[in-house]
């Protein structure tokens, strides 16, 4: 992931939260804990939050598993030095690490997250998909990967109302709270360009997943992918 990514989550951490809470109108923190609800489903005991942020969804999987380990993952130190400061965080374990090459051994975790970080990471189909064979690579056989993402709507009304809606908003909205210039310049333009869910679906068979089942969220301007090594 490039420097010029690192430097903006470097410059929005203390806001990043807020900012989500207020563009979605709070519709965030249900597509988390629908993702996490889907995520827990099928138990283990070793959980994998990938590109982890301030830690929201690795908070909501150890409340919600019965003592798992969870580790939070992320490539900003801001960002991570957020989310372990929360009093709820204190039996997380935070690694600072690049999600293309992820420290861990082969079939380690029972589970693996990611919570709308996935277009960052999408420079290409073809780099995504080379992210998510490092994602199975540290999977158990029979480990689950959640990945919950923005979508492209298939009505083409709903998509240009979507597409308007970032375009007036979020960089407005991001740079007024935030203080970050370029920051949400650039996250509002990942999320026109990011994939339909039947898109995203094929990507994830192609770097090996099977059982690949989308759950379109909002008249699919979200969804959650729920796929298996």
């Amino acid at each position: 992931m490039s420097n010029g990514i690192q430097k903006i989550y470097s410059e929005i951490p203390k806001t990043y939260e807020l900012i989500n809470h207020v563009l979605t109108f709070g519709f965030d923190i249900y597509c988390r804990r629908k993702a996490v609800k889907m995520a827990l489903a099928d138990g283990g005991d070793t959980f994998l939050d990938i590109c982890s942020g301030t830690g929201e969804i690795a908070i909501y999987l150890k409340s919600r598993s019965n003592g798992a380990k969870v580790v939070a993952a992320d490539f900003s130190l801001p960002m991570m030095k957020i989310g372990a400061a929360k009093p709820e965080a204190e039996d997380i374990t935070f690694i600072i690490t690049e999600a293309g090459k992820l420290p861990f051994r082969n079939d380690y975790f029972d589970l693996i997250t990611i919570s709308f970080a996935t277009r960052n990471i999408n420079k290409s189909r073809e780099i995504l998909t080379g992210y998510f064979r490092e994602f199975r690579r540290v999977l158990k056989p029979g480990g689950r990967f959640i990945n919950l993402e923005t979508s492209r709507p298939k009505n083409p009304v709903i998509r240009k109302l979507m597409d308007l809606y970032v375009a007036v908003t979020v960089k407005w909205i991001g740079r007024t709270i935030s203080g970050s210039k370029y920051g949400y310049n650039f996250l509002a333009s990942t999320i026109p360009r990011f994939y339909s869910s039947g898109v995203l679906a094929e990507i994830l068979n192609d770097a090996g997943f099977s059982e690949v089942h989308e759950h379109p969220m909002f008249f699919s301007a979200a969804a959650v992918h729920k796929a298996v090594k």
